[in-house]
């Protein structure tokens, strides 16, 4: 059936894309390629999590893997218990996706999403699987099926990890917004930030199994804003349906990225000694501004591919501490093993704290974000069209042009037949004229490998 991973793990929509069925040949699959006699399995709150984390579940036990149901519970906070108890795991989840959508997104032992080879094995059971296969292992009766049970405390490990990252620390009297998503911290989120002191009004935080993401999260932050604004609130904190990504709002409802986020605490951690080996890991969709600023601080930029399990397998290669996305997804290295919004959401509340300084103002001095332009171009054989004389030529001129002042990303997308052109530049005018250079030569390319 061809079934991938992409960026973030395997999605689809639910029920039609990503069927019980194949849910349950993916959890053989993973069974077979990542051995190990327990898995923890959590979900998010749209209505097909039961569905599919039944049929998962189902999977790794019809092979011989105990499962241990998390319930309801962050992406991060099911990769914090695999890293606590030295445990392969899976959410149920299609991250900031509508409700329609969900996905399976895999974590090896310790918490760590799967590296390519990793995943190139499951992709390979999953294949034999599909194919009902009589090669594999023989599938195990009576005793040597596995045993599902239940872990009811598993939400409450996780706050109360969450409340000892401040060593002590207090948020006590800082008035926040948190926009919950109607997803999986609908219930942690307030929670963590109540224990730490902080006054929290809390939105989008009671999901129905279809109201995640649904004009609220981190992909609206105008709402959360807008309720900033009327509560007179200091900060708003935008998490997403799983809570791994988060976009934060100052007290004038202006959106502040994972960009100007990491700026923010590169320039903290620095300043105070704490970022190790004094470099910052990003990927190719950051913004120029961050690279430009953190030059003019003397902090080096290590770039990755678009997904913070990129970003984390360079930070643990070169002993890095800080790293993360546009999107908001941030990683501490030494806290967590993914992008987790609420640790995000806590250490960002404590720097304001500590600086005594509003996000307005740290945000406008961490960095100043370059105009930014985006076209996605259809096209039949993508790669193709990248590799092209022409756009190549293209691409070389541009950027010769534009020179240390802008950038040119132009990249086949590794989802859809599209080719996706991104251009920066110190102005909005040069970016635009910039990006449709760059949109002709690549039409004309596109229309000549046929149509898509």
């Amino acid at each position: 059936m061809g079934v991938r991973f992409g960026t973030d793990g395997i999605r689809g929509v639910a029920n039609a894309e990503l069927g019980a069925e194949l849910v349950l040949a993916i959890g053989r699959a993973t069974a077979r390629a990542l051995p190990a006699r327990t898995f923890l399995v959590g979900r998010d709150t749209r209505q097909s999590g039961p569905l599919l984390q039944a049929a998962l579940s189902a999977g790794l036990a019809s092979e011989g893997a105990d499962v241990v149901d998390l319930g309801v519970l962050p992406t991060p906070g099911v990769a914090w218990h695999c890293a606590s108890r030295r445990l392969p795991g899976a959410v149920i989840s299609a991250s900031h996706n509508p409700f329609a959508d969900n996905g399976v997104k895999l974590f090896a032992t310790g918490g760590l999403k799967l590296p390519d080879a990793a995943e190139a094995a499951v992709e390979q059971e999953l294949s034999r699987v599909l194919a009902a296969e009589t090669s594999g292992p023989r599938a195990p009766t009576g005793h040597g099926v596995g045993w599902l049970s239940t872990d009811p405390s598993a939400e409450r490990r996780y706050v109360d990890h969450l409340e000892t990252v401040l060593d002590g620390r207090s948020l006590e009297g800082m008035r926040v917004v948190v926009d919950c998503a109607n997803g999986a911290a609908s219930r942690v989120a307030p929670v963590v930030l109540e224990r730490l002191g902080a006054i929290v009004d809390a939105i989008a935080c009671e999901p129905n199994g279809t109201n995640i993401n649904d004009g609220c999260g981190s992909t609206h932050p105008e709402r959360v804003g807008a309720e900033v604004v009327g509560r007179g609130a200091e900060v708003g904190l935008a998490l997403d349906g799983d809570a791994d990504r988060l976009v934060a709002v100052d007290h004038t409802g202006a959106a502040t990225t994972g960009d100007e986020l990491l700026a923010l605490f590169a320039a903290d951690l620095a300043g105070r000694g704490r970022l190790a080996g004094n470099t910052v890991v990003v990927t190719v969709m950051s913004n120029l501004g961050l690279r430009l600023a953190m030059a003019d601080q003397g902090i080096a930029v290590r770039e990755t591919p678009i997904g913070d399990r990129y970003v984390l397998e360079a930070l643990n290669a070169d002993g890095l501490s800080l790293g993360g996305e546009q999107s908001g997804h941030l990683v501490f290295r030494e806290l967590a093993t993914t992008g987790d919004g609420v640790l995000t959401a806590v250490l960002l509340l404590d720097l304001l704290r500590r600086t005594g300084r509003p996000l307005a103002d740290l945000a406008a001095q961490a960095m100043r974000r370059l105009p930014q332009v985006l076209v996605n171009i259809a096209a039949a054989d993508p790669d193709k069209v990248v590799d092209s004389d022409d756009v190549t030529a293209e691409v070389a001129a541009v950027t010769a042009e534009l020179g240390d002042s802008g950038r040119v990303l132009l990249r086949a997308s590794g989802t859809e037949p599209l080719v996706r052109v991104m251009v920066e530049a110190a102005d909005g005018d040069i970016a635009d004229r910039a990006v449709a250079r760059l949109q002709a030569v690549v039409e004309r390319a596109a229309s000549g490998s046929g149509a898509p």
